[in-house]
Parts: structure tokens; sequence; C-alpha cells
């Protein structure tokens, strides 16, 4: 490591919503960090949220923020931690309120939380579906939209952290932002230092899904065991002013952080690893070093990078149809046969009563669940669970899917048991390319009140 004595330290809180959040007390109490960054948002997580926003106009955020806040603002607020998140989903605003309302109820007094918005582009694209290029379905074809969020980048993150920031809760933005911001406010790097940017970005595409890359997704029983998984350890960044940096853990913490952990998170979700596109830079990967120096210490060196592309990639949610599934298990001598004739039974019941499927799934999945593993049957699976899926384009008929499977409790094979059935709608993706200059960004500031310390 180059450049000062000690490099910016920045935990992984976390990988998606639902993530574990003990993990990031270890981090806040333990991991001598300076920023904790919390990444929650998959694809279609703010088209759910988005929904749920209509329904309550107080909501649609991270339904864990709150839990996450109550446990690390205290500690990181002892420990000098500033919070990054994208936990604001489909309303940053409200979620930032509902941080200032936690930290005044703990006591921390003058917390100075910003809301970053601007990624919510639906009425851009309501009112002239063609400023998106590329999108499958194309918009404005009988395509209703419920959530278009544009990927901003570090930029506004960086504006407010240098207005003081303590807490930042964004929406969409490009999840390797969240390590980048920090990197280029402490450090002073330009917006166009493509070569630090981009290996700014490696830091923030290794720490954005957390326990990945400390051997959480890696684990493979017999050819890469990792221990402690039930207590696995997040992972810390340490870059240094140059941009070199160090993946570890908190010691002692479950998982392994490892040549082999880092290369494989390094080549997750990357189409083309020498050209990285992300809204601050186009990342290349393609020459970085991966050097283990120690136990759970693995030093990267090598990224680039080139200039920013001139549009933003945008995540469109839209109601694709609606889903019915039914499942029911049957186990003992001939389970196989008794669950292949119920499937045939669903199969000529859907037909004879007209409900009209797209596409279907019929499916036995099973061996253990219902009697343990001593009375399996080594000759084949002892039990099995019926499972049928099938798109509709009504709910009704997403309906009669599970009921026909839940009727085979009577009018099926002898021995069917638990079922269970549900019927939702299919929110769908797609994704699409916007001019940077219908993207309007924004910061929103205010501090915690009524608090002693």
């Amino acid at each position: 490591m180059t450049g000062r004595k000690r490099g910016i330290r920045i935990g992984a809180g976390s990988g998606y919503a639902g993530d574990r959040i003990e993990p990031a007390v270890e981090l806040a109490a333990h991991g001598d960090i300076d920023y904790l960054i919390f990444e929650c948002l998959a694809e279609r997580t703010i088209a759910l949220a988005q929904q749920l926003r209509q329904r309550s106009p107080e909501l649609g955020y991270d339904p864990l923020l709150e839990a996450r806040m109550r446990a690390v603002l205290p500690l990181c607020a002892q420990n000098g931690i500033r919070i990054i998140s994208n936990m604001g989903a489909a309303n940053p605003l409200a979620a930032a309120a509902r941080v200032r309302q936690i930290a005044a109820e703990l006591g921390l007094r003058k917390l100075k939380v910003a809301a970053v918005t601007g990624d919510d582009v639906l009425a851009v694209l309501q009112r002239d579906p063609q400023a998106g290029q590329r999108c499958q379905p194309p918009l404005g074809e009988g395509v209703g939209m419920l959530s278009a969020n544009a990927y901003l980048g570090a930029q506004s993150l960086v504006a407010a952290l240098a207005q003081g920031a303590d807490v930042i809760i964004s929406g969409r933005v490009a999840d390797p932002a969240l390590v980048l911001a920090p990197l280029i406010h402490e450090y002073g790097w330009a917006m166009d230092d493509w070569q630090r940017l981009g290996q700014g970005t490696l830091a923030g595409h290794l720490l954005e899904c957390a326990g990945q890359v400390s051997g959480g997704y890696f684990a493979d029983p017999g050819y890469k065991d990792v221990a402690g998984l039930a207590r696995l350890g997040f992972p810390i960044a340490e870059v240094d002013a140059d941009g070199a940096l160090l993946i570890t853990k908190v010691a002692g913490s479950g998982g392994c952080v490892t040549a082999a952990t880092c290369k494989e998170q390094l080549l997750y979700e990357i189409h083309d690893p020498a050209a990285y596109m992300t809204p601050d830079v186009v990342a290349d990967f393609s020459r970085v070093e991966v050097i283990e120096d120690g136990p759970d210490r693995v030093l990267l060196r090598g990224a680039t990078g080139r200039a920013r592309p001139d549009t933003l990639k945008v995540s469109v949610g839209y109601l694709d149809s609606y889903l019915g599934e039914g499942q029911i298990s049957y186990a003992g001598p001939g389970a196989v046969a008794r669950a292949s004739l119920a499937l045939d039974i669903v199969k000529e019941r859907l037909r004879l009563t007209g409900v009209a499927v797209g596409e279907a799934r019929y499916e036995l999945i099973g061996m253990n669940a219902l009697h343990g593993e001593r009375l399996g049957a080594a000759s084949g699976p002892y039990e099995v669970r019926l499972r049928v899926a099938c798109r509709t384009t009504s709910l009704a008929d997403a309906i009669r899917i599970g009921n026909e499977v839940e009727t085979l409790y009577t009018c099926g094979p002898a021995g069917g048991g638990g079922a269970s059935k549900l019927a939702r709608e299919v929110v769908a993706i797609c994704s699409t390319l916007l001019p940077r200059a219908l993207v309007q960004e924004n910061i929103h500031f205010e501090e915690s009140e009524h608090a002693v310390a």
C-alpha cells in the first residue's frame, strides 16, 4: 500500500436487501473502518418497492432499514463511521426522515442525514418512451411501466460527503459507487481520473455483494471448504490514495478472504472484464493482479479505466403477467408414480376447465423433508413434492392453478399432503439507456434534533 500510512477502510454491511445484520454490527464495533456501506438493491427491488409506495406513500424503502440503523447508528456515531446506502429504494426522502427519527430516539445529537434523489425517471419515459434506447420489450408498446430508475454514479454522494453528511440514503445508484464516493471525497480524485476511478470501482465491485467475497457464495463442500459460515464475516476494503487495495475481514470472524474468493467475485456479473461499464467510468479489470498477503488478506492492483459512457442504464419495472402456483407432497412406496399421476391430472384439469396458461412448469421435487434421512429409499426418491407453476394473463386464472393442485387432497392419488398455493402479479424488468442530460440529481439535507447526547 502506498500513500498514507493507513488507507481508507470501508466495510460492506450488506450485499442485498434481506442480508444478515450481525456482520455489519461486527464491522462497526471491531472493523476499525471509516465508512460502512449497505448495498440493498437488486434489479426488481425498486419496482416492488414502488408497488408498496403506491399502497402506502410513507413506505417504499428497504424494510430492514430501521433494524439496521438501530443496530449500527450508535456504534458508528461512537467510532466516527459514516454510512452510505441505497436503502432508500423507491422513497429515499421517507427513508432519510426515518433515519433522522431513529437517531433522535437513540439520543444522537446533530446527526446529518442526506437523501440523494433523481434516479426516478419514470415521468421522463412516460412523456417520451423513445428517450429510452434498446429496451425489450420496446417501451410504449403496451408496456405498463411501474418504475424506471437510472443508475446514478458517485457524484451526488461525493457532494453530500463534502457537505458533512454522516449518513447518506439514496435510491438506485450503481453498486460500486457506494464505495467509490468516499474514496473520491477523501483523496480528492478528479472525476475524470479514469485510472484511479477504475481502481476504486474494483474496490466497490469486490465489496458490493458483501459475504460473497469473504467465502459465503464461494463455499462448495469437499471442493472449496469454508469454515464458520454461520457467523460469516463481511469484507473490508482498505484503499490508498493511488487506488491500491487490500481486501480483508474482522479477525476471528467466519469465512475466508483468499485469492480465489476475490477472483470469483471479480468476475461476478461482469460481461467484459476489460470494459465494465458504470456511470463513473468504463473500468478495465483485465490486468488486475491478485496477491495473497497473509491469512484473510488479499492485495489487488492493476485496474484502470477510460471515459464514462454518455448514457445511464435505466431499469424499467413493468407488470408482465400473473403467476399461479400450487404444491403438494407424496411420500412412501410409489410416491413418484402417485405424484406423476397427480401432475397428469392437473394438466388435464386445466385443459378441461379452460384455464389459459403461458409458460408452465410441472415438477417433482424432494428427497427427505417429510420423514427424514433414515426412511429414504436408496433405489429412488422416497418422497417428492409436486409443483405446478404457470403464467397467466389474469389473476383469476392464476388462482385456479393453485386451487387445482389443492383439490388433489381428495380428487387425486392417495396420500397427498401439505398443499400450498399462491397467486401474484409478476413484475418484470427490462433495461434501457437514457442520455445523462435527462437525469437531474438532488441532495436533501436535514439534521436530527430533539436529542440528548
